[in-house]
């Protein structure tokens, strides 16, 4: 709990971009401490490294996206998630397209490969960002803040006129057990009434029954139905925290979310760093037994090694 992590092997997964619609292979191999959570494009020649950091970030409509131009890398919320939700620090990431492959529209799949591949413990310590003071960014009427906590805790809210929907609030208490059990499932969502002015804006071009709740007007059009009642709310939970792990650090702090997106996201994460007197880097050494414990792994997942 006290140390860096890392993948006990490389593996590979191909799926679909949903965004792109194009296939693509991601290949997730083991790095030593300290080296974070980087991506490269193999399909394009000479393409420099990119670091998973708030500041990478460009495009965030309908998805985070990491670079800038042609050397970008969408989509990539669903998979921080997961690392972050299991501890894991260090990974670097090759990826044979323009996009993460969304797998089945949530983290499950990436779970289950990393529970298959093992995580590995590296000797040395984790850091935590502690939050010291509040802060908020708004635009209109959406709005995320965070503010001090022992812990990760994040309270969301998000309001749509659907009637399966409506308003629903969501308070997660992070641990990985919590994650993995409460919230990597959740899959992503859209309406069938934005379809079409979706695709003519580039997106969602690999998006289907398969890898998303879809809804009509009335109903899900998922023949399984949903997960859990409160699906939709869960997983603006998961995308959260992909985005909201671009600070680079386990964080201690509360976040609170009003019909937030990626885009505000962003930009907490931006004024957070822009604001020093609000946070404070620790060594994990330095905390309570029980933060730390939030972080322990359920025993199928561990191989560890030092």
């Amino acid at each position: 709990m006290l140390y860096q992590r890392t993948m006990a092997k490389r593996v590979q997964v191909t799926g679909i971009g949903i965004h792109s619609g194009k296939k693509v292979s991601l290949t997730l191999y083991p790095a030593e401490a300290d080296f974070g959570i980087q991506f490269k494009r193999t399909d394009i020649p000479n393409s420099s490294v990119i670091k998973a950091s708030a500041f990478s970030v460009g495009a965030t409509e309908n998805n985070t996206t990491l670079g800038q131009g042609e050397n970008c890398v969408h989509t990539v919320e669903h998979l921080l998630a997961v690392l972050y939700g299991l501890g894991i620090n260090n990974v670097y990431c090759e990826v044979d397209g323009p996009e993460v492959p969304i797998m089945d529209g949530s983290g499950a799949s990436f779970v289950f490969v990393l529970k298959e591949t093992g995580v590995a413990t590296l000797n040395k310590s984790k850091k935590f960002l502690v939050i010291l003071e509040t802060i908020r960014v708004q635009v209109g009427d959406k709005w995320a803040q965070i503010e001090p906590s022992s812990k990760l805790e994040i309270q969301s809210t998000i309001v749509f006129a659907h009637p399966i929907i409506k308003k629903q609030t969501f308070n997660f208490e992070f641990s990985c057990e919590n994650f993995i059990n409460e919230i990597s499932r959740a899959r992503t969502f859209g309406m069938m009434k934005d379809v079409d002015s979706l695709k003519r804006k580039g997106l969602i071009k690999g998006g289907s029954l398969d890898n998303a709740i879809v809804l009509d007007d009335f109903k899900v059009m998922n023949s399984e139905g949903l997960r859990f009642k409160d699906e939709f709310i869960r997983h603006k939970i998961l995308d959260t925290i992909g985005d909201i792990s671009l600070v680079g650090h386990e964080l201690a702090g509360k976040v609170t979310t009003f019909k937030s997106g990626h885009n505000l996201h962003n930009l907490l994460c931006r004024k957070l760093f822009e604001t020093p007197s609000a946070y404070q880097i620790v060594s994990a050494s330095s905390l309570k037994k029980e933060v730390l414990e939030t972080f322990e792994l359920p025993k199928a997942m561990i191989p560890t090694y030092h």
